[in-house]
């Protein structure tokens, strides 16, 4: 599956990114944690490394994923020249809270009354950029929502005297060449519902799940995954939770199934699980 989705506000939302990036003086990038590579934009990372700017790598909703996974993510990030990693989940204020300070940190010239930090907030859609606003803003000002690229402008705030902060759009890339990474996103709901196919995505998220959480999926849904490929999966869950098409005879209703796997997957119900490595996928 080729998956394509740029609406038109993006475009522009690029080129004011560019401009912005000029005159700013810590990039904060938030990730999901559960797949910091796939959700890594290259044009931000480009842009970055363009106007040299520092990087704070958010891997956001490290509640949703597997600790140990995440920790060899950071050990990666934070190896290289100019970034530092670090996982929190936006939702929690405290953990948000940290945030200016480890800016600072990327940009120890800035920071008084004469020179403010100047902070961006980047990212692709629906990793938790506008909560994370909000949480340092310590007021509802980005919309937050469930649906990607719900922020289609740039916002530019005052935290304090000493420090600014930009909210940009979510910026994805025109083409996603890579079939695994578009599958990859949309399992995270980086992308619109119109671009993708749910059932071709949970069987992608099921079969992934049945290789390296295979334990999840029998303690949630009370079957054995071994031995099922990701469509396989999908019929013992439409099963086991009683999904049946209507009429032509019934048969289990994996669409159903899909849906129930993808919520079920994002909103952490089904336990805490990242979708690639360090090791097998190299930023």
């Amino acid at each position: 599956m080729t998956i394509q989705w740029f609406p038109g506000h993006m475009n522009s939302a690029r080129r004011e990114a560019a401009k912005t990036m000029a005159v700013i003086d810590v990039i904060i990038e938030v990730l999901d944690a559960r797949l910091p590579k796939a959700s890594c934009n290259p044009m931000i990372e480009a842009l970055r490394l363009e106007r040299q700017r520092p990087c704070l790598k958010i891997l956001n909703k490290a509640d949703l994923a597997d600790p140990a996974v995440t920790q060899s993510w950071l050990d990666t990030y934070n190896r290289q020249p100019g970034v530092k990693a670090v996982a929190i989940s936006c939702s929690h204020a405290g953990q948000a809270a940290q945030v200016p300070s480890l800016c600072l940190l990327l940009a120890p010239h800035r920071g008084s009354a004469a020179k403010p930090l100047r902070m961006m907030i980047m990212g692709i859609p629906n990793v938790g950029k506008s909560t994370l606003m909000n949480r340092l803003l310590k007021r509802r000002i980005a919309q937050v929502g469930d649906e990607p690229a719900v922020t289609q402008l740039q916002q530019r705030h005052t935290l304090n005297d000493r420090m600014t902060l930009t909210d940009s759009p979510g910026l994805l890339w025109p083409k996603i060449e890579d079939p695994v990474v578009g599958l990859r996103l949309a399992a995270i709901h980086a992308i619109g519902r119109n671009a993708v196919d749910e059932e071709e995505v949970a069987a992608f998220l099921a079969g992934t799940l049945a290789a390296r959480y295979p334990t999840l999926l029998a303690v949630r849904y009370g079957f054995c995954p071994e031995g099922l490929d990701g469509p396989g999966v999908l019929e013992a869950i439409a099963k086991k939770r009683g999904c049946v098409r209507k009429g032509m005879g019934g048969g289990p209703d994996q669409g159903k199934a899909a849906r129930i796997l993808l919520a079920e997957y994002r909103n952490g119900t089904l336990g805490r699980a990242s979708l690639e490595t360090p090791e097998t996928d190299r930023p």
